[in-house]
């Protein structure tokens, strides 16, 4: 099983990969309703069906960890996912079911409820906007400081080895864009571990701000792409303009942005660190601007904190709004049974 998000909730607002992650697959089934409540148990109920024999893709929702925003079993090129996911997307190959046909209990929506997890989401966002725009000092800081030369010397070195004695393939090569974490109602969550546990080969990209491990992996990805070797990019959910992981699974590797707030270090064999702060920039940078730095970044910081705790109230807010809605076992085994009809066998 394989666990990933396709949306994030980050400074340029709500992103949305699912496009991406729906290559190749020639069905898929969206639920239409307004409960992520009822839409999360039938896509459990879809994951339980199909992972004994199967490999499933989970995709994990930016809401919350009570909620999915879908599943795709790529051997029978079949996704299910939830309308707000699908929103503002074009899917071929796409059937809807209206999940409220099938359910008995039809309440007067709260128009409010959902105005007000509107309000917290969007003065998240905006925090996290403002968090950026700060962060972009810390940056300039070590970019000032930065040997440009030597880090490309560093990505071109790295390439060489993870290339070495590997042919191009014949076809073209197929990018999937996703994140291995986000900002949700439950704090700043990550699914590193897991994602890297199925990898021979990890390194962890160790750095600061502006010291271009985003622009290292851009450089990976290029010439991986130049093979034509699939490539999964996690984008950064904080900027997602940047780059946080690349996982190559036919070279069995997978590099990482591995800094706060997703750090982690080598526990196994086949595990190791390249640091572009120790690499390439003038020794004695963080002492030289310890103070600036500490201010910067505890200032940033601080907008961060303040978006998450907006997602948390959105996230009140949503659960007053789930339990406007009732649904029975009854219902959602007939909405499961319409969702085996639809199946391409």
């Amino acid at each position: 099983m394989k666990k990933y998000y396709v949306t994030g909730n980050t400074a340029k607002g709500l992103v949305n990969y699912i496009s991406s992650n729906l290559q190749n697959i020639k069905q898929t089934i969206i639920l239409k309703h307004p409960s992520d409540s009822l839409k999360t148990s039938l896509i459990q109920q879809v994951i339980d069906s199909y992972q004994s024999n199967y490999e499933i893709e989970v995709l994990l929702s930016a809401l919350s960890s009570k909620y999915l925003d879908g599943v795709i079993i790529r051997e029978k090129s079949l996704a299910v996912i939830c309308d707000r996911v699908a929103k503002n997307n074009k899917i071929p190959n796409a059937v809807e079911i209206d999940c409220s046909l099938f359910t008995k209990d039809k309440p007067a929506i709260n128009t409010e409820l959902k105005e007000k997890i509107i309000h917290h989401t969007e003065k998240a966002y905006k925090n996290f906007r403002t968090g950026l725009s700060i962060h972009d000092d810390l940056e300039a800081i070590y970019i000032n400081e930065m040997d440009f030369d030597r880090a490309n010397e560093l990505a071109q070195e790295f390439i060489q080895r993870i290339m070495k004695n590997q042919e191009k393939q014949n076809r073209k090569s197929t990018t999937y864009h996703r994140l291995f974490g986000t900002n949700t109602a439950d704090g700043v969550v990550n699914e590193v571990p897991h994602i890297t546990e199925r990898m021979k080969k990890v390194y962890y990209i160790k750095g600061r701000a502006g010291t271009g491990k985003s622009t290292f992996m851009r450089k990976v990805v290029k010439s991986c792409k130049e093979y034509g070797f699939d490539i999964e990019v996690y984008h950064c959910s904080f900027d997602p303009g940047s780059m946080d992981m690349v996982l190559v699974p036919e070279l069995e590797f997978c590099m990482f942005d591995s800094t706060d707030p997703h750090e982690f270090f080598p526990t196994r064999e086949g595990e190791e660190i390249i640091d572009l702060y120790e690499e390439a920039v003038k020794p004695g940078t963080d002492e030289k601007y310890e103070e600036q730095i500490t201010k910067v970044h505890n200032h940033y910081k601080s907008f961060m904190k303040q978006g998450v705790k907006e997602l948390k109230k959105a996230g009140e807010y949503r659960e007053k709004y789930e339990s406007q809605f009732i649904f029975t076992e009854e219902d959602k085994n007939a909405i499961v049974e319409c969702i085996n009809q639809q199946v391409i066998q």
